[in-house]
C-alpha cells in the first residue's frame, strides 16, 4: 500500500487551519495537495484529535491482525480437508 506524504499530525493541522476559516483552495496550494485529498481527509479525520487518531490506528491494526489469523486458519482447514479427501479416495 502506498504511504502518505503527510503524517496524521500534519493532516490534523491542515484540517484545523480549514476550520479556522482558511479557504480550501488556498490550503491546497500552500501544502501542495489536491482538493480531493483534503475532502477525503476531512471525511476520515474530521472532528478527531490526536488521541482518537491513535485509537483508530490501533483498531485498524488489530482488525488487520485478526483478518490474517482468520485467513491462515481457513487456509489450514481447507488444505487439511483436501488432504483427508485424497487419503480417503
Amino acid at each position: 500500500m502506498k504511504t502518505s506524504r503527510y503524517t496524521e499530525a500534519q493532516i490534523l493541522a491542515i484540517l484545523r487551519q480549514a476550520e479556522g476559516g482558511m479557504p480550501v483552495a488556498e490550503l491546497c496550494r500552500a501544502h501542495g495537495m489536491s482538493s480531493a485529498s483534503f475532502y477525503k481527509w476531512r471525511a476520515k479525520y474530521g472532528g478527531m484529535d490526536a488521541s482518537m487518531v491513535s485509537q483508530m490506528k490501533a483498531m485498524e491494526e488489530e482488525s488487520r491482525r485478526l483478518k490474517r489469523m482468520y485467513n491462515v486458519g481457513t487456509t489450514s482447514a481447507a488444505s487439511y480437508m483436501s488432504l483427508m479427501r485424497r487419503r480417503a479416495a
